[in-house]
């Protein structure tokens, strides 16, 4: 088994509160000065920059899980985690048809860069992109099943844009087998009346959206290789494969 760093939680500056130096080719430079061994770019109900990070991450032989934090329509945040890119950008294209359109005015919110895969400027996204989306968090174990992605809900114990913050409770059907917190000091808390966590890995990222956010090689996964499917199937396995600080 290979014992692998990781950060799975990074906005870039296609998200509006994601700082502009967040380009693809700075994160994933700085995610190698960290140690990084597995990152994912998640920017809010978008991929589009998921080709220019993955090109990136050839050059410094970091892994790069193309991703998305999805915002439902209960205004949930849940990571969604893809092996392949292209199932990313199908999901891009599924996703951008549920958004609510809403003009973006980047003096309140922030810009929406897309760039390309030689780091330059390719273009803005016009609609905001923090709004919620008319998918249900019910609907995601058959979507990822539908373009062969995980999902993972975000930042648990945060108290807002969280399953349970908005829910308050975490729904009797729900088949996530990995969920994210903030603070794993929190998991005591959060488990408390919410049986589901049991069954689950739970992880922890930076949710960075300034360079120096991006956490360092303090987290750990194992995982049979550094294949992307390997990765994916680690995260939904339940056993003794993640290790903290």
């Amino acid at each position: 088994m290979l014992k692998l760093s990781y950060d799975l939680h990074i906005h870039s500056c296609l998200s509006p509160c994601g700082d502009e130096d967040m380009t693809p080719a700075n994160i994933v430079a700085m995610s190698a000065l960290k140690g990084l061994n597995v990152i994912a770019v998640t920017d809010h109900n978008s991929c589009r920059n998921c080709p220019a990070v993955m090109k990136w991450a050839k050059e410094y032989d970091i892994i790069a899980i193309p991703g998305m934090e999805l915002c439902t329509m209960e205004e949930v945040h849940v990571l969604c985690l893809f092996e392949e890119l292209s199932d990313a950008l199908r999901f891009d294209e599924y996703v951008y048809a549920k958004l609510m359109r809403y003009p973006n005015d980047e003096r309140a919110f922030g810009k929406q860069e897309i760039y390309d895969e030689e780091d330059q400027l390719l273009g803005v996204e016009p609609y905001l992109l923090i709004n919620a989306t008319n998918i249900s968090f019910d609907e995601l174990g058959m979507l990822m099943e539908k373009f062969n992605g995980v999902y993972i809900p975000a930042h648990m114990d945060k108290n807002s844009n969280s399953l349970i913050s908005n829910l308050g409770f975490i729904p009797p059907n729900a088949d996530f087998l990995a969920a994210e917190l903030a603070k794993l000091t929190n998991l005591e808390r959060i488990s408390q009346g919410n049986p589901h966590l049991k069954r689950c890995n739970i992880i922890t990222n930076s949710d960075a959206h300034t360079l120096e956010n991006i956490n360092e090689a303090v987290n750990f996964m194992e995982c049979k290789s550094r294949d992307k499917k390997d990765i994916l199937t680690a995260l939904v396995t339940r056993g003794k494969s993640f290790g903290y600080p």
